[in-house]
């Protein structure tokens, strides 16, 4: 006998991560993961500590040069980093 209701998984997992509230955190993690491959190897490098808080991502940088560019072109930044989670996770950039 063959269930109508039938649901794909990928689907159920969605459903029981936003019913749990663990969407938003895990898609915080997929971001901070996805830094290194969007900015690449030369600006990770000077690279601190990634947090986010209140959907603001907060970067560390070891240069106040490298600073100064990111901060002309943060909402690409924005724009790239939420493409490559998926999700609107962030919505700003504070370097620091």
């Amino acid at each position: 006998m063959k269930r109508n209701n039938a649901l794909p998984i990928g689907e159920l997992i969605r459903h029981y991560l936003r019913q749990e509230s663990l969407e938003t955190p895990l898609n915080e993690v997929r971001l901070i993961k996805a830094w290194p491959e969007v900015v690449g190897p030369a600006i990770n490098s000077y690279t601190g500590s990634l947090s986010i808080k209140n959907q603001v991502l907060y970067v560390h940088l070891n240069s106040s040069v490298l600073r100064q560019e990111l901060m002309m072109g943060r909402e690409i930044l924005v724009r790239n980093l939420n493409q490559r989670v998926g999700a609107q996770v962030i919505t700003n950039i504070v370097f620091r």
